[in-house]
């Protein structure tokens, strides 16, 4: 069984709970990092843990919420080997998979709807990377 690493902040926490009931019925288990009220918190306290998470090659995926998806995305991709893409359709998505190996997916709560949410972690998950041309190119993503 995998385990997917997620964490959000206020704005985020009605679409975690449906992504990790989602998660769950497709026999993930999930490693909640994320707030559970919608009371005002800082969203890098809930994102840092499922960086670290994937950094440390705890788990292979995470996903964050956020309000935007770019504070979150911002704060993940601090880490080394983190790979935070911001998407908003599941074409961004698998696009972020094929080319960019992503491995954190970042959902902006605000602007995506919740059965577009659950539509792109799907896509997140079952979209593989193409590594060829394109793992040149993500190896050149870190900065020694």
């Amino acid at each position: 069984m995998k385990t997917i690493a997620i964490g959000n902040d206020h704005a985020g926490t009605d679409y975690k709970n449906a992504i990790v009931a989602y998660l769950e019925s497709k026999g993930y288990a999930v490693q909640n990092y994320g707030t559970n009220t919608n009371d005002s918190v800082d969203y890098p306290d809930f994102i840092h843990p499922v960086a670290l998470d994937v950094e440390t090659e705890k788990v292979p995926f995470g996903i964050i919420i956020c309000g935007s998806g770019n504070g979150a995305a911002m704060t993940a991709n601090k880490h080394q080997n983190v790979r935070a893409a911001l998407c908003w359709t599941k074409e961004i998505v698998a696009l972020a998979r094929q080319h960019n190996d992503a491995n954190i997916l970042s959902i902006p709560a605000r602007f995506t709807s919740l059965p577009q949410a659950i539509a792109m972690v799907d896509t997140f998950l079952t979209t593989e990377f193409e590594g060829g041309r394109h793992q040149r190119r993500v190896e050149k993503i870190a900065c020694s």
